[in-house]
């Protein structure tokens, strides 16, 4: 059984989380919260890496199983304080159990002193989510939130430092961005967490909105970026998003120097990328909705990468399967099944992606159909969801199916 939970830090959060809703009903403040069942069955993959390397050596790679969860999301602000604390029951199959509680979001805000009302602060941990896109958002270099999850999960923010200058048709923003990480060692800079500098400056210009952006992170170094989003007609919306960046953290494949069980891939600090998303959106009167996105990601692994680790888990493959048991045979699937580490952990596996959708809002209820394709190796995933929306009750099913060719 594993219980990842902070007692202290959790009793903490529902503390403030009730000093701030006591606050709330006294000033007038916001207050509110949700309760979430979720069953989250999974059909493993028969022919993927885990169970490969399981065949060839049974119990050497875990492969993943659904599980069963009662998430509770409580919000509170007054005062200028806002805090959101997020508390988890997990039942994993096997009878294990997660336990996990958190702070979402826990910050004070307001006007700065001294100055006007177009000023404002922000300290504390925020989800701050920037850029134009929906599948994917080149220019999201703070908050870096997961998208194109199977349901709605609220991220959790980050810990920042932010001014913020709003006018009539400009606003802008300058953060620090986990000032806590500054100097600290790479696994904990990595990705999301790197302490840096960002800046966002909006402006409007009749019916577009445009955005340009700056980084400067601690090892990843400078990054530029910008986007626009028109709205031509009542119906039709338009948007793109470019960024830049020095130096960015992606998957890196080490060949070991043994046969010992260490994973070969590891986050590194790789060289400069550009990012492109170019999308529209239509909606009709009748709440039909369709969206098409095309985007390149340079920061994800090449073709050749691919290539490479396609002909590596082959080899791998071959040699596990002709050993005999014992522990060469243990050695090889258990290189096999780290070569499902890159699978995981990045916002694209393929450079160049399409994404489709449609959804329909009919009364109270909403289907929904989706389909990422790679045309690198035509995989693709496909996602149908159907909702339902009470008073106070919203009702949610979906199905994900991820696949294509043998060698996607």
């Amino acid at each position: 059984m594993a219980r990842r939970i902070d007692i202290g830090r959790a009793s903490a959060a529902l503390a403030l989380a009730g000093a701030c809703a006591a606050a709330s009903a006294d000033a007038g403040g916001r207050i509110g919260g949700e309760a979430r069942l979720h069953l989250d069955p999974v059909v493993r993959n028969g022919r993927g890496v885990l169970a490969a390397a399981d065949a060839a050596s049974p119990g050497i790679a875990a492969q993943p199983d659904g599980d069963a969860s009662v998430d509770l999301r409580a919000r509170a602000g007054a005062h200028g304080l806002t805090a959101e604390v997020f508390v988890q029951h997990a039942q994993e199959p096997g009878g294990g159990r997660a336990d996990t509680a958190r702070f979402d979001e826990l910050y004070a805000s307001g006007p700065l002193p001294g100055t006007d009302q177009a000023w404002a602060f922000t300290l504390g941990e925020k989800v701050l989510s920037w850029d134009v896109g929906y599948a994917w958002r080149p220019n999201d270099v703070v908050q870096q939130e997961t998208r194109r999850t199977l349901y709605d999960v609220a991220p959790e923010g980050r810990l920042l430092l932010a001014l913020d200058r709003f006018g009539a048709d400009t606003a802008w923003t300058l953060a620090w961005v986990n000032p806590q990480h500054l100097h600290a060692r790479f696994d904990r800079q990595a990705g999301a967490g790197e302490s840096a500098l960002a800046a966002r400056a909006y402006l409007r210009a009749g019916a577009v909105d445009t955005y340009t952006f700056a980084r400067w992170g601690e090892h990843t170094h400078a990054g530029v970026g910008a986007a626009a989003a028109w709205v031509p007609a009542d119906a039709l919306e338009l948007h793109a998003s470019w960024r830049w960046t020095q130096a960015h953290d992606g998957w890196q494949y080490s060949p070991p120097v043994s046969a010992a069980r260490a994973d070969p891939w590891r986050t590194a600090t790789l060289g400069g990328a550009s990012q492109l998303l170019v999308g529209l959106t239509w909606t009709n009167a009748d709440q039909l909705s369709l969206m098409a996105e095309a985007w390149h990601d340079g920061g994800a692994l090449s073709d050749a990468a691919w290539a490479a680790w396609g002909r590596r888990t082959d080899a791998l493959a071959a040699a596990a399967g002709a050993a005999p048991p014992g522990p060469a045979r243990e050695a090889d699937a258990a290189q096999l099944a780290w070569q499902a580490t890159p699978l995981s952990g990045a916002a694209n596996l393929r450079r160049d992606n399409f994404y489709l959708r449609a959804s329909w809002q009919r009364g109270a209820w909403q289907p929904v159909l989706d389909l990422l394709y790679m045309p690198a190796d035509r995989g693709r995933i496909v996602t149908a969801s159907l909702a339902w929306q009470g008073d106070r009750v919203h009702v949610e099913g979906g199905l994900r199916d991820e696949g294509g060719p043998p060698a996607a």
